[in-house]
């Protein structure tokens, strides 16, 4: 898990000069630490803290201290087949349940608080709710669910088992009696308007096209909590959006956010943890003997602006950094781990400090790539490409292998000539923009333009 320790600048005086100078308004007054509840923070399935980058950063500009936040990252994110069979780098409800209560008592005794609040998205959802029916829920005061499955991903006769069959025995206990929540703790559930690719009425999005799922957008709701519909966001979007934020800060101070954008600092320091895909299997095991070196890029050419400036090698913590940049600077963020295809990152300016700019390295040249001469790579973790929702553009183009309609696409592929080896490469995402460089594949690289937004 991953805790952020370091301090926000130093009272309002501070913030109010740093905004200036930024042509930012001031912030008119911090939140006050007693008015809201230390937040954790819950990721979903095969994901990591990392997502919460921006909420972070959000709930830091509205005067949230970083001291009373944390991100926890499950050591086996990935759900099992069967919840009650073994599988090798996967974890049950009750691993997710017994590991969320262990950062409930960290969050809680580092900052004395007496219950705290629970975001999460996706399974995370389902960790919140099986922590709070089984054991934690005197400890907990707001629970927010950001498109949980809550009734499923699908309701069927077969495979029981599965933690995300709403017939199943999980979803079942969490959901027996009148109200479908814990009393004690208030609930806020988040779901999106038919864009949620978990929450859909046929079952196409999950292998089985013209199958009902016995499911529909209205599946996140639950009985007795309060249940709000964001619009047409996708799936992760119900957390990391914007407008997802304000109702999640809304929900837990119990007032509107002073502030939606994000306020930067005039220095930002960066770290965070390496960690491996065993067998194609996401995790959040560190890994050890990896090595990151961080460069200065030209945002209009994505070239390197000189050495790195930042060089380190993880330990047995998988831990790297911390490494102190410019908030106008774009960066490439180069990883070689062992057994992995080196990964070049490619990121717009960070403009706050953060300690889970977690790495996983790029998944490995596949049959498919034989041949092109470079493979690059357009990321968005905290949402999905939305067409024709979204503006989506690789390399000057449309991607031909990002779906139209409800978006479930996060990451599209362009496979490039070997003369296009070195040349610039240019993402955008609606408003966001990142210019990469083509590796060779020859040498096992592939370059990732990783967007923020």
């Amino acid at each position: 898990m991953a805790l952020s320790r370091r301090r926000l600048l130093q009272g309002a005086g501070a913030l109010s000069l740093l905004a200036g100078r930024l042509g930012v308004p001031a912030l008119a007054q911090p939140a006050a630490a007693s008015d809201i509840p230390p937040i954790l923070f819950v990721h979903g399935n095969g994901d990591h803290a990392a997502l919460w980058l921006t909420t972070l950063w959000r709930m830091e500009s509205n005067g949230v201290p970083r001291e009373r936040m944390a991100a926890i990252n499950f050591t086996d994110p990935l759900a099992r087949t069967d919840d009650k069979v073994e599988q090798a780098g996967r974890s049950s409800t009750e691993d997710q349940r017994r590991e969320l209560a262990e950062a409930i008592k960290e969050l809680k005794q580092k900052t004395g608080a007496t219950r705290i609040a629970l975001v999460g998205n996706s399974r995370g959802g389902n960790a919140i709710r099986n922590a709070i029916k089984n054991g934690s829920g005197d400890n907990v005061s707001h629970a927010v669910l950001c498109g949980t499955p809550n009734h499923g991903v699908y309701a069927w006769d077969d495979g029981l088992g599965n933690e995300f069959n709403g017939r199943g025995p999980f979803l079942r206990g969490l959901n027996d009696g009148d109200s479908e929540v814990t009393s004690g703790t208030a609930f806020l559930t988040l779901r999106s308007e038919g864009l949620d690719k978990y929450a859909q009425a046929d079952g196409r999005f999950i292998g089985k096209p013209g199958t009902p799922t016995n499911v529909t957008s209205e599946g996140p709701a639950l009985k007795g909590a309060t249940n709000l519909v964001l619009g047409a966001v996708d799936h992760r979007e119900t957390a990391y959006h914007p407008r997802a934020f304000r109702e999640i800060y809304k929900f837990i101070a119990g007032h509107e956010p002073s502030r939606i954008e994000i306020v930067p600092e005039t220095t930002v320091r960066l770290s965070g943890l390496v960690t491996g895909t065993p067998g194609g299997v996401p995790t959040n095991r560190p890994v050890p003997g990896a090595t990151v070196d961080i460069y200065r890029v030209s945002a209009e050419t994505g070239e390197r602006l000189g050495g790195p400036l930042h060089s380190s090698q993880t330990g047995a913590d998988g831990r790297w950094g911390p490494a102190q940049v410019d908030p106008s600077w774009s960066l490439e963020f180069v990883l070689t781990s062992p057994d992995a295809v080196t990964t070049h990152i490619y990121r717009a300016p960070f403009p706050r400090s953060s300690e889970v700019v977690h790495l996983r390295a790029a998944r490995p040249l596949l049959p498919a790539d034989s041949g092109a001469g470079a493979i690059v790579l357009m990321s968005r973790p905290r949402g999905y490409f939305g067409l024709p929702r979204d503006i989506v553009l690789f390399d000057g183009k449309e991607p031909a292998d990002v779906k139209s309609g409800v978006p479930t696409d996060a990451v599209t592929t362009l496979r490039l000539a070997a003369a296009d080896i070195g040349r610039p490469v240019v993402a955008i995402f609606n408003g966001e923009r990142i210019v990469m460089r083509a590796s060779p594949a020859s040498e096992n690289r592939i370059a990732v333009a990783e967007l923020t937004y």
